[in-house]
This record gives C-alpha cells, structure tokens and sequence, in this order.
C-alpha cells in the first residue's frame, strides 16, 4: 500500500507535526490511514469535504482504484451529487430519513432530485456521465 501514499503525496508529511498540516490534508491522512489498513469495508462520511478539486479527484479515483483491485466495498456520503456521479455505481437518495430511490444511474432524473432536494434541474450527459445542473426559476 506504499503506493497509496505516494499517490497522494503523503511521504512529504511524514516529518510534519498534526498542527502544521491543512484541514484537507488531515482528512488526506485520515482517508489514507484507513485505506493502508487493508479493510473489507471503507464507510466514508463526506470523505471530500474541504478539499480541492484535485484532491477531490485524487481520494476518489483512489478510493475507486482500491475498492477494485482490493475487492473493498466503499459506502459514502456525499452532499456533490456530480461527484457522486462521476465515481460512484450505485446510489441512494434519502428524503426525510428515509429511502427515497435508490439504484444505478437510471435514478439520477430531474424528477427524482427535484423530489429529494425541492431544486429543479436538468441532467446533462457528457462523457457518458449524467451531469446534474440545477435551473433557476
């Protein structure tokens, strides 16, 4: 697992006191301190807030690249539905506690995040990937 964190230019850090790294580096840390533990299953809670977009990027793909070759189930949460998108294969929206779809990409509809987060929206597909772009109305 040395890769990982040379993947994520930890090994920089390693002389570094907690005090003297950024927030988004911590939550690197953290991601990374789980991932070399080699665990069956990784549960993030909003493992990209607080980062940049290349650090969103780089604990994602990461995080993916992970979960296939290690066989590791990742369940996340993740407020960044185009993020979400982008990275994950499944998905559950919540509503009021509860599940309100859940399913492949094919849940990923103006209708169904206009229910779940009362904003409407258009869903674009580049690239292959549905881009959620909310509408002002």
């Amino acid at each position: 697992m040395q890769e990982i964190l040379e993947h994520l230019d930890l090994p920089r850090l390693s002389l570094r006191s907690i005090d003297q790294i950024s927030g988004g580096k911590f939550q690197i840390v953290a991601i990374a301190r789980a991932l070399v533990q080699e665990p069956r299953v990784l549960l993030l809670d909003e493992p990209t807030s607080s980062l940049d977009p290349r650090n969103q990027i780089g604990i994602l793909t990461l995080t993916q690249q992970v979960a296939r070759e290690h066989a590791v189930a990742a369940p996340m949460t993740m407020h960044d539905l185009n993020l979400a998108v982008r990275y994950a294969t499944k998905f559950v929206l919540m509503k009021g506690g509860c599940i309100h779809a859940a399913g492949g990409e094919e849940i990923i509809t103006p209708e169904i995040i206009r229910e779940v987060y009362h904003v409407p929206v258009s869903v674009v597909h580049m690239h292959g990937k549905p881009f959620i772009i909310p509408i002002n109305e």
